[in-house]
């Protein structure tokens, strides 16, 4: 019997709306892969925790955010998407209030709103799943 080697691991993909218009939070990574980089909050699932609550604490300890709803938008596994190992994220997605604040904390050493018509060069595959969360929310 063969032992998976795979990992999984939860991104946040949130927005508030602004005066300006939408606007997404991003994290700059602490730590490599992609230190220096723009990425969703998220990291790895803890043994028995639920992907929704595995979610909303990576959101909450990288950015102390909390958000009342995530939905869950879909399932990212492609092969080399980390270089560290190989890894399947669930991406879950929702809104922020509109005056919402966030601070990096964590692995994170910045937390930031961009306008998501303005967003810098970002880490892993994120790029796909905010477009996906971009399609879905008709934003």
């Amino acid at each position: 019997m063969r032992t998976s080697k795979i990992f999984v691991t939860v991104d946040a993909v949130v927005f508030r709306k602004s005066n300006a218009g939408n606007e997404l939070l991003l994290i700059k990574r602490k730590n490599e892969p992609f230190k220096g980089k723009w990425a969703l909050p998220g990291g790895f699932v803890d043994e028995g925790e639920d992907l929704a609550v595995a979610a909303k604490r990576e959101l909450l300890e990288e950015t102390g955010l909390v958000v009342g709803s995530l939905e869950q938008l879909g399932a990212f596994g492609k092969p080399g998407r980390d270089p560290r190992s190989h890894t399947v994220s669930i991406a879950y997605s929702g809104f922020a209030e509109a005056d919402a604040q966030a601070v990096g904390a964590d692995d994170a050493d910045e937390a930031e709103w961009f306008a998501v018509s303005a967003l810098p060069e970002l880490a892993f595959d994120h790029a796909d799943i905010i477009q996906l969360a971009l399609e879905k929310h008709h934003l």
